[in-house]
């Protein structure tokens, strides 16, 4: 490898390494301690010396010095792991550099020449795959280090390195640790003592910042079930970013799909780059914060100060832009922020360099001045382009078209005040979109009426008109303190759903989408999936109380919103309380708000909530178990299993608390969750447990504590609700007259605020990513229990081989997914699937899997009896085996009978295993995902496999000439390498001998007359049959060549039985099963091969080692 030049001081290096070549301007040196000669102390204290200093010559012994003779100054330009590698470069300078030098007349000239050619070596070789590197050069380094330790495919992508320390029980051990795309390494050696650590991000169950009394600060990997320590890190916090995005980065590639794919920057693992994870990061943060599309990319970050009108003084903190947006937070602890999309922006004026100041100015005659802006000219430059791209012709021409049809329809409507009534989503018309929110519909505000309730209401929206006018309405509006405090007194209901709308995101999205939803409807329509299925089945359980939904009118809307979403979203598709949620949207937003508004939801606030193993609420739950321990312990220290938390609040997580708490209440929960996120819910429920603290603390077991927390949400009532009872929701506990006290949901509300609003947003979403990891990894064990608890009824493995063997074939899935996004077993891993079928294996992951497992070495990748074994355990027939059916074959030929193993050497050479040609491996692509389910198909198939009988060996068909001839040479491939090889080889000929005599005995006892006398000879010696016996028989003499007899036994026949006469080309031999199980039975060397016991823990743990080291399958 060329290194860029770099001086070095030889006083006493000529100590630690040995010259091999030399000339006038070059020395080509070897290591100490290294080749011949090597080891020793000597090569003790080298290898130590340079792991821990980090030298490339632990994996590099040799290299290239280049020297002038006037000169005491050496130059590093290569090294090589090998010798044969370091005298190619030795050649290369040989003959491309030594006869250019002589032309040169100073040193100085040739120095630099050398320099320059070698920089230009380096930038060639790294044009593709270090151009994005910090240093390309020490990466260099640091890859083939990385390379040479751990051996793995080529394809692994090193992402960064860091010096540290690994505590092996109570001992550091110095060293380095690597990590790359798919997994965590560590190296160190020291005084001949060598830790190699390789463990696979998909394996990763914690990670987590920890300290104790030995490690001030060090960061722990659980894998493996084992724990790993990793301490003494220059930068802790930036490694641990590093390994939590990249652990959450496989998470997502390998088990959580459909989050992944909605991040295309992370599409391809052999791109990956430190800097892109790191940018990844930051624009993830930006958007959370900021509830912008996930299309939005951080691009610039400046800090400045932003002038706040209504507080008449200059706020410090940051401008982050965006593609489309301006936005600004504060830093000074007065949770001021705004949100500004380019498209209303109207200008950027002159910027004072004076103040180093600009000001912008959007649509409602408002203007924002950002001073102290160090780049401020270049800044407003971007500002100004982003809106001219924004507000190009063919945009702006589009929004005047749009206009004018929305003027046009206004017009129309103000004509034909009746057609209004169509829009609202009548039964006759199910493409029509609703205008309106259902509330307004089904109880319009009476203006005249005063009474005290609808007084308080007025007085609400009073002072959020205030509070627009002083900090601004609509996408530009700042948001602080005042703001929070208003929500958490109470939204009003006329200004609801505008207010969802701007907290939530999602008026960015639907301004950007215009016409989206309605296309969508359209395009959705009559489409019959399960989703819709399901939809249908919950439309009349939503919010089944209220008016709105006991008329068709809120019963269509619905239908529409939930089969819009399922049909932009099919990974999501429907999942139940979607409907519940959508219900609650709907009554206080227009049809299309509630789409955009279920949107941000689901695919922003909430993500991974509605699938269908909702790992997003399992994780939240699981934060809020670790909030509990915090913020309650004497809740704790009664209660010490958290779970029984998790299954009751899942509810609330799923619903916002709208399935437990009245619909007037819960929609005040839903008002702070679209202000701060699942935050709010977390607080809430952190207050709903502190509350009932004492109640809880004196229950006797679970059932008891459910029932307090039901009478509890039924006593929850919101007194300033406006809503009349008809809308309000009758409380499930009324009936009992000893309920619980009343509780008002705003004062419970701000008694969450209180106590708990110090929760950190920042803090939530490191749990979260901290539990996910532990979330997934437990369903995923789940799934391992239950598909070996199926396959254990099965196979004769014990359970713990059967966990290796899983663990070999999970990994064997992913090995084709680690290095490519396209590869078929990853598109066809579905989680909703039953338990068996989520991991299967193509034919290229199966044979070589099955090569490193299967007992006798008889089966390579390339042999064409991989295909054939895939092909016969592949029951149905879709071109993917599932790990119940890869066990049962291992199974068979491990610890399977005589009979059972000939059996399934048997069946390899008959239909459909070995009659099928080679490239139809995959025969039909089995539907998948969340279509059209055929229930009746999997009954049928279901019953099928109650009703099989057995397989008895006379059910096998006899297997023809051409099959037994295989069927010979397998068993010859089987045997070869054995101790007893040679007297194997002579008993499968004696065997093959006796079934083709047998056979040829046989065939002349069922011919009707016996032929001429003339022809008896003839026919004896030249038919097919008697000229493979003594082919067999020859071979005896010669096992070696066996494997080609039959071959050259079907030759012949054939040629000799065209001389004999043409009656005879057509005659045709086989056996059956039981003739081949007979005769084989009579060899004891072969039953004995056949019934020695392996050795499976060996297997698998050399298969272990080996699965790593093979190339990857693209």
């Amino acid at each position: 490898m060329w290194l860029k030049p770099e001086e070095i001081l030889l006083k006493n290096a000529f100590k630690l390494w040995v010259t091999e070549k030399d000339n006038e301007y070059f020395v080509l040196q070897r290591r100490r301690g290294y080749g011949e000669g090597g080891g020793g102390l000597t090569g003790l204290l080298v290898g130590t010396l340079d792991t821990v200093l980090d030298s490339t010559s632990k994996v590099a012994p040799f290299r290239i010095l280049h020297h002038t003779p006037d000169s005491q100054v050496y130059w590093s330009i290569a090294c090589g792991v090998t010798k044969e590698e370091i005298v190619q470069h030795w050649d290369w300078l040989q003959q491309n550099i030594m006869r250019t030098l002589s032309v040169f007349d100073s040193s100085e000239d040739i120095t630099s020449f050398v320099q320059g050619k070698i920089r230009g070596l380096i930038a060639e070789e790294g044009k593709t795959s270090l151009v994005l590197e910090e240093d390309p050069e020490k990466f260099r380094e640091a890859l083939l280090r990385f390379e040479k330790w751990f051996e793995l495919p080529q394809e692994e992508k090193l992402v960064t390195y860091y010096s540290c320390s690994y505590w092996k029980g109570k001992v550091p051990c110095q060293g380095w640790l690597y990590l790359s795309t798919n997994f965590l390494c560590f190296y160190s050696y020291l005084l001949g003592s060598e830790i190699k650590l390789v463990i696979s991000w998909d394996e990763v169950w914690r990670l987590e910042k920890t300290s104790n009394v030995l490690l001030t600060e060090s960061i722990h990997v659980l894998a493996h079930g084992e724990d790993h320590y990793f301490s003494m890190l220059l930068h802790l916090n930036e490694t641990f970013v590093i390994m939590e995005q990249l652990a959450d980065y496989s998470i997502k590639r390998l088990f959580d799909k459909e989050a992944f794919q909605r991040e295309p920057a992370l599409s391809d693992p052999l791109q990956i780059t430190k800097r892109g994870l790191e940018a990844h990061a930051k624009s993830d943060q930006f958007r959370t914060f900021f509830r912008l599309p996930k299309e939005e990319n951080l691009l610039e970050v400046h800090e400045s100060f932003l002038w706040v009108p209504f507080s008449h003084y200059n706020t410090l903190g940051k401008i982050c832009l965006s593609e489309n947006y301006l936005c600004f937070a504060s830093q000074d602890g007065s949770q001021c922020h705004v949100i500004i999309p380019m498209r209303e922006v109207v200008n950027v004026e002159k910027p004072d360099s004076s103040s180093r100041a600009l000001t912008v100015c959007v649509r409602g005659k408002r203007a924002l001045r950002f001073s102290e802006v160090r780049d401020y000219q270049r800044l407003a430059n971007t500002i100004r382009s982003r809106c001219g791209i924004s507000a190009s012709p063919q945009h702006s021409a589009s929004t005047e078209a749009i206009r004018g049809e929305c003027q046009s329809l206004i017009n129309h409507f103000e004509d034909n005040p009746e057609d209004v009534t169509l829009m609202v989503g009548q039964k006759d018309s199910s493409k029509a979109v609703s205008t309106e929110a259902l509330m307004t519909v089904f109880h319009p505000q009476d203006v005249e009426n005063l009474d005290p309730k609808m007084l308080k209401e007025k007085m609400k929206e009073q002072s959020w008109n205030i509070h627009f006018s002083e900090y601004g309405r609509g996408t530009s509006m700042f948001f602080t303190r005042k703001t929070r405090d208003l929500i958490v007194r109470g939204v009003p209901e006329a200004l609801r759903g505008e207010l969802w709308m701007l907290f939530s995101g999602a008026v960015n999205d639907m301004a950007t989408h215009p016409g989206y939803y309605t296309e969508l409807v359209e395009q959705s329509l009559g489409t019959s999936t399960l989703a819709t299925d399901e939809i249908e089945r919950d439309l009349h359980r939503s919010l089944p109380e209220h008016p709105a939904f006991q008329s068709d009118t809120g019963i269509s809307a619905l239908r529409r919103v939930l089969t819009a979403y399922a049909y932009r979203n099919p990974k999501i598709g429907y999942c139940q309380a979607m409907n519940i949620l959508t219900s609650v949207l709907l009554l206080y937003a227009k049809e299309e708000e509630a789409f955009w508004l279920l949107v941000a939801v689901c695919e922003r606030m909430l993500p991974d909530y509605f699938n269908r193993r909702i790992i997003g609420a399992l994780v939240d739950q699981a934060v809020f178990e670790d909030l509990i321990r915090e913020n309650l312990p004497q809740l704790v220290e009664h209660m010490t299993d958290l779970s029984f938390f998790s299954s009751v609040s899942l509810s609330w997580f799923l619903t916002l608390f709208i399935s437990v708490l009245p619909i007037e209440s819960a929609v005040n929960v839903v008002d702070c969750f679209f202000y701060d996120g699942i935050k709010a819910i977390l607080q809430l429920g952190l207050a709903v447990l502190d509350y009932n603290m004492e109640a809880l603390i004196s229950c006797h077991d679970d059932a008891e504590a459910v029932t307090i927390l039901n009478k509890f949400f039924d006593s929850v009532t919101n007194k300033d609700s406006p809503l009349p009872p008809t809308v309000q929701q009758a409380s499930v506990g009324n009936n009992d007259k000893t309920s619980h006290p009343k509780v008002d949901i705003s004062e419970l509300i701000r008694e969450a605020y209180e106590k708990y609003g110090n929760i950190r947003s920042e803090e939530v979403e490191s749990s979260r990513k901290r539990n996910k990891l532990y979330v997934i990894q437990t369903l995923e064990d789940t799934t391992k229990q239950n598909v070996i608890r199926v396959v254990s009824q099965e196979v004769r493995f014990t359970a713990a081989q059967l966990d290796e063997l899983y663990n070999l074939f999970k990994r064997q899935h992913f090995r084709c997914c680690y290095w490519t996004m396209k590869s078929p077993a990853l598109l066809h891993h579905d989680p909703s699937l039953a338990y068996l079928e989520q991991y299967q294996l193509g034919f290229q992951q199966f044979s070589v899997l099955f090569s490193l497992l299967e007992p006798w070495a008889f089966c390579s990748t390339k042999s064409p009896l991989s295909l054939w074994i895939f092909r016969l355990i592949d029951e149905n027939q879709d071109g993917l085996v599932n790990f119940k059916e890869f066990c049962c074959a291992l199974d068979t030929l491990h610890n399977g009978s005589f009979t059972n193993k000939l059996k399934f050497l048997f069946k390899l050479h008959l239909p459909p295993a070995f009659d099928l040609p080679v490239d139809g491996v995959i025969r039909k692509s089995p539907e998948r995902g969340r279509g059209k389910v055929d229930l009746q198909a999997y009954l049928k198939q279901w019953q099928n496999e109650i009703l099989k009988k057995e397989e008895t060996i006379k059910d096998l068909p006899r297997i023809d000439q051409t099959q037994f001839i295989q069927f010979s040479k397998t068993l010859y491939n089987i045997f070869h390498g054995d101790p007893e090889e040679e007297s194997l080889y002579r008993a499968v000929a004696h065997v093959t001998s006796l079934l083709l005599r047998m056979e040829e005995v046989g065939r002349r006892l069922q011919e009707p007359r016996s032929p001429p006398e003339s022809t008896k000879p003839a026919s004896t010696a030249d038919s097919p049959a008697a000229a493979a016996a003594e082919e067999e028989e020859e071979d005896e003499s010669s096992p070696k060549e066996a494997p080609t007899t039959p071959e050259s036994s079907t030759t012949t026949g054939s040629h000799d039985s065209q001389d004999a006469g043409p009656d005879l080309t057509e005659t045709e031999w086989s056996f059956s099963f039981e003739q081949v199980l007979a005769s084989l039975l009579n060899e004891p060397s072969l039953v004995s091969f056949f019934e020695r016991p392996v050795d499976v823990h060996a297997k698998l743990g050399q298969a272990k080692v080996a699965q790593l080291k093979l190339k990857a399958n693209k």
